[in-house]
């Protein structure tokens, strides 16, 4: 096995096929449990999923593969990604696994990996995983093969940690709230948060069949929430992601906030009480730079990172940072969790409608966005578009086209072959012909 099999988010691909295969699963499972149990003593760890029907092949051959190497597995079932990095921690567990793929269809999935204090692995963890999968992992003699049972009360220990993380002796009533959580991992979890705390909730995507987990609902199609909104006349919308660790908003009036206007309402919220540690934010290249301009204008500073939700939270512990955060609704927030938790995110945000006692338009909107576009261009397998001495003159022209008014990132996808081409300008015009020059000189190598 020549590359790592693991992207900006764990491993991902498409199930039953290379890398997410049974057999895959087991081999890194017994690398993972290797690398983890180093001694004699009992070890530990638990595993969560989503709703795709491969995630029972997928927990079954990670199962296999820890009782091989004399792990101890707890199988959470059905969990938010945040709930396994909180159990994690809680169960005084070796390490956390979460099958997902997270805002992907149901035809991927992925396995996530996290640590003894409930972070995900670092690049070095992983890297000697892999070099122990390559190597091969010796089983455990008989009588040390570890045990797996069901953890019953997993559903219900993140529901009561969930509510802590809002303000105590506050509540909900009176409030309408739509909850689309995207046929995933939350959809029990999230209605019953939501609910004990005084809400009235008018469930979406909480219908989950094994195939139908983010297909026209959910964070990354918020539409249909919106119109829900706007029917019931509820007063906010929240739209999780498959895995819950990701969060959309609507208001009233079925406009929709993406994660850079919920960051940056909590950052103020957070600086203005004096609870913003290091008095900054930290987010991705992929933020707008609207909400870097508002920032500033707060005395807030804005540190970026690569794109990816684990790049910010090793930021944020390396400064010491305790918020943060990516454009598409990531919301990381180490004082409550050690990954993004796209309820808990909504629940901050709904405290602010409780102390304030606004709606949330009002709220929803911190800063004017300066126009940002995101174009998404698949490549072929084996092309390097990017290392060609014609695209890279297309990027530095458009670069120095737009100059100090607006900001130039292409990237590839961790996760998919795709070369994502964002702009920002306040020119528009400006800014589709710098995009329209680089988008056609990358594909014409595509």
């Amino acid at each position: 096995m020549s590359k790592s099999l693991f992207g900006t988010d764990g491993v991902r691909g498409r199930a039953n096929t290379w890398p997410m295969t049974a057999e895959v699963a087991l081999k890194l499972a017994a690398a993972a449990g290797r690398h983890f149990r180093q001694d004699k003593q009992e070890h530990r760890v638990v595993i969560g999923k989503d709703t795709r029907l491969s995630g029972y092949m997928i927990e079954n051959a990670l199962t296999a593969g820890f009782t091989s190497t004399g792990m101890n597995v707890f199988l959470l079932g059905p969990v938010p990604t945040p709930a396994v990095g909180y159990l994690t921690n809680s169960l005084r567990a070796d390490l956390g696994v979460m099958i997902s793929a997270s805002h992907n269809p149901a035809s991927d999935n992925g396995i996530k990996f996290f640590g003894p204090d409930g972070y995900k692995l670092s690049d070095e963890a992983e890297a000697n995983i892999m070099r122990l999968m390559v190597e091969g992992v010796a089983p455990a003699a008989p009588e040390n093969i570890g045990r797996a049972k069901r953890f019953e009360d997993a559903r219900g220990r993140y529901v009561e940690y969930a509510k802590t993380t809002f303000p105590r002796g506050k509540r909900l009533d009176g409030l309408r709230i739509v909850l689309d959580c995207a046929n995933g991992a939350a959809y029990r979890t999230a209605p019953a948060v939501l609910w004990e705390l005084g809400a009235e909730v008018i469930p979406m995507g909480v219908e989950p069949d094994g195939f139908n987990i983010n297909e026209d609902c959910g964070s990354t199609h918020p539409e249909n929430a919106a119109r829900r909104v706007r029917e019931t006349r509820a007063d906010l919308g929240i739209c999780l992601d498959g895995d819950a660790d990701r969060v959309i908003l609507i208001d009233e009036a079925g406009r929709i906030a993406d994660g850079d206007q919920i960051m940056g309402l909590i950052a103020a919220r957070w600086a203005g009480e004096g609870r913003l540690a290091g008095k900054a934010l930290v987010a991705t290249v992929m933020s707008n730079l609207g909400l870097e301009r508002f920032l500033d204008s707060k005395g807030i500073g804005l540190e970026r990172t690569a794109v990816g939700d684990r790049y910010v939270v090793e930021r944020m512990r390396a400064g010491g940072f305790n918020l943060g955060g990516e454009q598409s609704g990531h919301i990381m927030m180490t004082d409550y969790a050690t990954t993004g938790d796209g309820l808990i995110g909504a629940l901050q945000f709904l405290a602010a409608m409780v102390e304030t006692d606004q709606k949330a338009s009002r709220l929803m909107r911190v800063f004017d966005p300066v126009p940002q576009k995101l174009i998404n261009l698949r490549y072929a397998q084996g092309k390097t578009p990017l290392e060609v001495d014609r695209v890279q003159e297309a990027i530095a022209k458009g670069e120095k086209d737009l100059g100090v008014n607006g900001r130039l990132l292409i990237r590839k996808s961790g996760t998919e072959p795709l070369i994502r081409v964002m702009g920002e300008a306040i020119d528009l015009a400006l800014l589709d012909r710098v995009l329209g020059d680089v988008t056609a000189a990358i594909q014409s190598e595509t």
